[in-house]
């Protein structure tokens, strides 16, 4: 017991808050990312749930924001116990690889020895104290040297997920639950979906690590060693007057990489990997269909309607509706329909074709139209 408390002590937690969410646009943009609107209703952001899940495992000054220049006002305001020796700002996206490397990195020079875990600043997570316990025992896992994730228990043959093909049962101190993990499998077909959910042998990749620091540095260092390089230096110069213009110096260079590929594919590949079987519900939010799913507790007859006095009259309609303006919107007859009112921008689409609204920003990008980005 000693020794699991021992490792809680040392525990760090990372929010990489980045990433536009553009599958949520025109609600989230570039200058209001997903992770500062609150999407479920409850009156908080989610970063500001995000957390607030966590200030219990290791405390408010144990908790460090990664995130770009830009966001930095919005991320303070919503966050004000977060200590300024934790903000860790980015001068453009270079992806999670860099992004949790370069907080691994820095803590690990600041405290050696220190256990990070990451999480995601914009997921939906119910069931905070089953959460805890799950993160608790990866620590303990990762503890003893292993790079540890949480998976989540699949309830549907979801296609927006990635999976995680569990292995055999570890016999760890602390972490009961622990499973070895045989290989990390890509977001598949309905059908493939239907064949992991049937087999009870695979389980959602929630994109949450939890390892010791120097360990996680080592096998970034494995399989990019580059990066890593740059990495260092970068945490080498970050406490001194040398920060800013050694991140302008090095900062662009780094490789845009997933911590997925990266990390989590490799060692899984080595034998080097554990997952902990989350007992709570989760979602990452990555679409408008995800977002009415979690308003309509399931019930796909419901319309979510979303925003602040927002004018809705429907009749016969189900799907979800998010209004930023005063216009009065009207639904007939019409099923699983998303609509998005902005000022600037109005997106109508089906919750079936929800992940597709990626392309639609990918093609405004393309024709020059970033005023609505």
């Amino acid at each position: 017991m000693s020794h699991s408390t021992d490792a809680l002590a040392r525990f760090y937690s990372v929010i990489p808050a980045g990433g536009i969410g553009s599958r949520l646009w025109p609600l989230s943009r570039a200058d209001a990312p997903k992770f500062l609107h609150d999407l479920t209703g409850s009156g908080q952001t989610l970063l500001r749930a995000t957390w607030d899940r966590l200030a219990p495992l290791a405390g408010d000054q144990r908790i460090m924001v990664v995130t770009g220049r830009a966001h930095r006002a919005a991320v303070e305001d919503q966050l004000p116990e977060l200590a300024d020796l934790n903000v860790v700002l980015e001068s453009e996206p270079r992806d999670s690889s860099a992004a949790i490397g370069l907080a691994a990195a820095i803590l690990e020079r600041r405290e050696p020895g220190v256990i990070i875990g990451s999480f995601a600043a914009d997921h939906v997570i119910k069931g905070p104290a089953a959460f805890r316990q799950a993160v608790v025992e990866a620590i303990a896992a990762a503890d003893t040297g292993l790079i540890v994730t949480i998976g989540i228990q699949p309830t549907e043959p979801a296609i927006g997920f990635g999976y995680i093909k569990t292995g055999a049962a570890l016999d760890i101190d602390g972490a009961p639950s622990a499973q070895s993990v045989n290989s990390f499998v890509e977001k598949p077909s309905v059908a493939t979906a239907k064949r992991y959910l049937s087999s009870g042998q695979y389980l959602w990749n929630a994109g949450m690590f939890i390892a010791r620091a120097d360990r996680l540095l080592e096998e970034i260092g494995a399989s990019e060693p580059e990066l890593l390089a740059g990495l260092l230096e970068l945490a080498e110069a970050w406490d001194t007057p040398r920060r800013g213009a050694v991140v302008d110096q090095v900062w662009p260079k780094l490789k845009k990489i997933a911590i997925d590929y990266s990390v989590a594919e490799p060692i899984a590949a080595k034998g080097g990997l554990a997952v902990i079987p989350g007992q709570f519900d989760w979602d990452d939010v990555g679409d408008f269909a995800s977002i009415a799913k979690i308003h309509a507790n399931g019930r796909k007859r419901d319309l979510a309607i979303l925003g602040e006095g927002a004018r809705v009259l429907a009749d016969s309609s189900s799907g979800i509706v998010v209004s930023h303006t005063k216009r009065m919107i009207a639904l007939i007859g019409v099923e699983d329909i998303v609509v998005v009112d902005t000022p600037d921008a109005l997106l109508v689409t089906t919750s079936a074709n929800a992940q597709k609204v990626k392309a639609v920003v990918d093609a405004l990008r393309l024709s020059g139209s970033s005023d609505v980005l």
